[in-house]
């Protein structure tokens, strides 16, 4: 895999954020400092990656400079976070990635945001999300190769990390767009519960599905970072004795060859660290309610959407229009009933879930394609969505291509904490069996 540390400037925007923050309790390095490096990386490589929406490099130096001078609110004070643009920040515009928003601002900040803000961290800018997240791409390259996709939509926030232009950063995911642009750009992923991260004040929301995630370069920084948003950490990761489940299920042929052989390479490094790895299907079930997740994507959609739909409507990209034409042809009846049957679904998962800790999944068929259009179907992760479970994204191997090959992790519904704390278990044993990360297959 290309090494992007050598791309551009690299000083203390290659740290992750757990050693940032380390340095700067011990004040061996400014906010101000770590900031201004984060900028400088920006400047000299956002030209190429194109990851950035808005980007006010005084204003992020001044916030840096008034948390130095502040009593530390929480253990990552002064490190910078990139926004997701589908996030209200009340000292920034919002575009939602939609023409007519362009440099428009809301006055107020989405709860993620606030509680972002009221633990001290730097809010860098806001990174670039399609349309309404819809998955049609915009702007933003894959940093390890502009020719392949970094996934949608939060493109912006997975590459950002990626490049090192900031340690951590916020997205969305409605399919598989956290999960997708992590294992696309090579970051840790991690999608929450559907309520797993507050959801409050975020426009245009889709109350059933839409799901806060978050990216970083550690499994420790995906912690720390829940953490100062929800108050929560995980206990222990000291358990060697973790059921998990490979999944297999029909959809196990989309996996190309070199996916294959992670899962079974993970099964088998965690097998021998004291794991309880067996395999497993899927009941048919959970094939059944695929198009029933696109009518409530599709119906809630164009609620939250119907202000736009009425005054801008020729200001949306094609598959916006398509699908808010299609979603003329469906009912309540249609809504109310695609939600009975996900429901009858999640009930069916927390069954599941009595036989494992966590699931072993692909996050996407395999590597990056070539071909910015080129985008994956969330073959491997709507379930996951639509089940509220949380998952988490590991960037350890690359593939033939030398690009990211990435995997999953699936906990239980409603246990993040959880979840975090068996996957940074899971992380320190592959780091331990494979030597130097990424490994290549």
């Amino acid at each position: 895999m290309v090494d992007l540390k050598d791309k551009g400037p690299l000083a203390l925007n290659g740290l992750t954020a757990a050693e940032a923050a380390a340095k700067l309790k011990g004040g061996e390095i400014t906010s101000e400092e770590l900031t201004r490096d984060c900028l400088d990386r920006i400047e000299a490589r956002d030209g190429e990656i194109f990851a950035w929406d808005h980007l006010d490099p005084e204003y992020a130096l001044q916030q840096a400079c008034a948390l130095d001078n502040l009593p530390r609110r929480s253990p990552l004070h002064g490190v910078p976070v990139g926004i997701k643009d589908i996030f209200d920040t009340k000292d920034m515009p919002t575009g939602h990635g939609f023409p007519p928003y362009l440099g428009k601002e809301f006055n107020m900040d989405s709860t993620c945001v606030a509680q972002l803000r009221d633990a001290g961290l730097v809010i860098l800018g806001k990174t670039v999300t399609t349309e309404f997240a819809c998955p049609k791409p915009r702007q933003t390259l894959n940093p390890h190769d502009p020719a392949r996709t970094p996934g949608v939509s939060s493109s912006g926030s997975a590459a950002s990390v990626a490049d090192y232009m900031v340690p951590i950063a916020n997205g969305t995911q409605t399919g598989g767009s956290v999960i997708g642009p992590a294992a696309n750009c090579g970051v840790y992923g991690y999608k929450a519960s559907l309520d797993g991260i507050d959801r409050g004040g975020v426009r245009h929301c889709k109350k059933s599905i839409d799901t806060i995630g978050l990216f970083a370069r550690s499994i420790e920084d995906l912690i720390v970072l829940r953490q100062v948003q929800t108050g929560s950490r995980p206990e222990s990761n000291a358990k060697n004795n973790l059921r998990i489940g490979v999944l297999r299920t029909p959809l196990w042929d989309e996996a190309e060859p070199a996916m294959q052989k992670a899962i079974e390479k993970v099964a088998e490094i965690l097998r021998g660290a004291g794991a309880v790895v067996r395999n497993f299907d899927l009941p048919p079930l959970f094939t059944d309610i695929i198009p029933d997740a696109a009518v409530i994507n599709a119906w809630e959609a164009a609620f939250m959407l119907k202000t736009e739909i009425r005054d801008h409507y020729e200001s949306f990209n094609d598959h916006n229009r398509e699908r808010v034409e299609w979603v003329k042809g469906l009912t309540e009846e249609d809504y109310r009933n695609a939600g009975k049957k996900m429901n009858a679904a999640r009930s069916e998962m927390d069954k599941l879930f009595d036989n494992w800790d966590l699931i072993l999944s692909p996050s996407l068929p395999g590597e990056p394609p070539i071909g910015l259009e080129e985008v994956r179907t969330a073959t491997f992760a709507r379930l996951w969505t639509q089940m509220y479970t949380p998952s988490v994204n590991f960037p350890i191997f690359e593939g033939p291509s030398g690009m990211p090959l990435c995997f999953q992790m699936v906990g239980r519904r409603d246990t993040d904490d959880a979840t975090l704390g068996h996957a940074k278990w899971v992380d320190e044993q592959l780091r331990s069996a494979l030597g130097p990360i990424p490994s290549r297959l």
